[in-house]
């Protein structure tokens, strides 16, 4: 009785790989045009933002149900769900930023640009629950469907989910809880990263 000893058919397995890679570069690339929204768990810790100034290009604003990882120890009584405002800028330039998270006892602290020399993000995208400040906005849409939303490419809430879009923003003394941050980029001019009991 033969043995069939089996073998690899390197032809095909070649074509299934090519086509793996393929779609993986996609993936990545319509990730970087920002076509398609990066998803995480949230780890249910927030951080403060502070700007004197925000200005913006492309606004839009919506709600959004976001969740941390399972058993997170964040998790607290509302099971790891946290309703939450998004507020994505198509582009976005902050006279200057700092970011602090608190770790009891101290803070660490992000601090970068200047009125001179701001920070400049790309598709930002904020997901906080407390945003303070002088606001101004330019042709705006308030109660719109967030699943209609069109000032920041790629970007659009849930159907039946209130909404509202801008051409454009100001806000001047800027303070956020935020609990999300994501960007295509995110320049940041002198950069200082360190503990500080302030904090922003």
């Amino acid at each position: 009785m033969g043995i069939t000893v089996g073998h690899t058919r390197w032809r095909r397995f070649g074509v299934m790989m090519g086509i793996v890679i393929a779609l993986a570069a996609a993936l990545v690339l319509l990730t970087a045009k920002g076509v398609l929204a990066v998803s995480f768990a949230i780890s249910g810790m927030p951080f403060t933002i502070t700007s004197p100034r925000l200005h913006g290009l492309g606004f839009e604003q919506f709600a959004v149900l976001d969740e941390m990882a399972p058993d997170s120890p964040n998790a607290g009584s509302d099971g790891g769900q946290k309703v939450l405002i998004v507020s994505a800028i198509n582009t976005a330039e902050l006279y200057g930023l700092c970011q602090a998270i608190s770790l009891g006892g101290t803070n660490l602290v992000i601090r970068a640009g200047s009125e001179q020399n701001p920070v400049t993000a790309e598709r930002l995208v904020v997901d906080s629950d407390l945003i303070q400040g002088n606001a101004e906005f330019s042709k705006i849409d308030i109660g719109q469907d967030a699943s209609t939303l069109t000032r920041v490419p790629g970007v659009t809430g849930g159907l039946g989910v209130f909404g509202q879009q801008a051409e454009e923003v100001t806000i001047r003394n800027l303070r956020q809880n935020n609990y999300a941050t994501t960007a295509v980029t995110f320049r940041l001019p002198n950069l200082w990263m360190g503990f500080d009991e302030r904090g922003c």
